[in-house]
């Protein structure tokens, strides 16, 4: 997995799917001024996954009551007067009250205005985003791989596709392997059902860092065994367990198992271990 394929531009129809709209509202959002997607082959529109983002913050302060005019006129200030800031940290974008609020670590302020917030004028938060770049500074991409982790998170329940593209990016600009990235990114996967080979995939490189992580190698079993691999969720199960000999769902998972393939003694051996572990 590369940088460079993290990076990768978006196209309409994966930004549609992203965001969950049809292409009228992306044009509708291209035309109001949201984003500046470039062009592509034969003029097709391309966009960054700061594009993305752009557009997803528009809609929610749309949901949240703000007027286009002051959504049009924040996200502008946000894209052209602070340029340099996007890279180096978290930005924040909420509505509060009718109001569009920006926090960049503590400090907080008026979008449209520039005008500094108090703490104490905050109200009930809605339509909360995190701004993230595509191209962070060296010395910061440790906290920027873990802002991409957090959006993932976000996203996980409401945007699949949005959620992959942020625990890759995680993976991939993180100076250390990063052990949650690629456990929750191959457990989103194999959710899918369709992706448990590709959740594999992401279970296998986590393994190449972490290779004695119990916790890997069950989901890795319960990846085989959703793709009828017994033999190999077998093996992994045990794996896990020998690691770990106190994980009570992999002793669960393997009896279950066991009993599809007629193992009555390792149903019972494994079941009541379980039991064990759990009361």
């Amino acid at each position: 997995m590369t940088s460079q394929g993290a990076a990768r531009e978006i196209s309409m129809r994966e930004l549609q799917a992203m965001l969950g709209v049809s292409r009228s509202v992306v044009s509708g959002l291209i035309a109001a001024g949201f984003v500046r997607p470039s062009r592509g082959p034969r003029n097709a529109y391309r966009f960054t996954f700061q594009d993305v983002v752009l557009m997803r913050t528009a809609l929610q302060l749309r949901d949240a009551h703000i007027s286009p005019r002051k959504i049009l006129k924040a996200l502008s200030r946000l894209r052209d007067e602070l340029p340099d800031e996007l890279p180096l940290t978290g930005i924040r974008v909420s509505a509060v009250g009718n109001d569009v609020a920006v926090r960049t670590g503590p400090a907080q302020w008026d979008a449209v205005t520039g005008q500094l917030l108090l703490d104490f004028e905050v109200t009930e938060i809605k339509g909360d985003v995190v701004f993230l770049d595509s191209a962070p500074a060296q010395n910061n991409l440790a906290h920027q791989a873990h802002e991409w982790y957090d959006l993932g998170e976000q996203l996980r329940t409401s945007d699949v596709s949005g959620a992959e593209r942020a625990y890759r990016k995680a993976i991939a600009m993180s100076p250390q392997p990063f052990y949650a990235a690629y456990v929750d990114l191959g457990a989103l996967l194999c959710e899918l059902e369709a992706r448990c080979a590709d959740a594999l995939h992401v279970f296998d490189e986590a393994l190449e860092h972490f290779p004695e992580d119990a916790v890997i190698h069950f989901n890795r079993a319960i990846a085989f065994e959703e793709l009828g691999q017994f033999n190999d969720a077998e093996t992994s199960y045990r794996r896990c367990l020998d690691l770990d000999p106190s994980y009570a769902d992999a002793h669960h998972n393997l009896a279950i198992l066991l009993e599809k393939r007629g193992d009555s003694q390792g149903l019972v051996r494994h079941l009541n271990a379980y039991r064990r572990l759990t009361t």
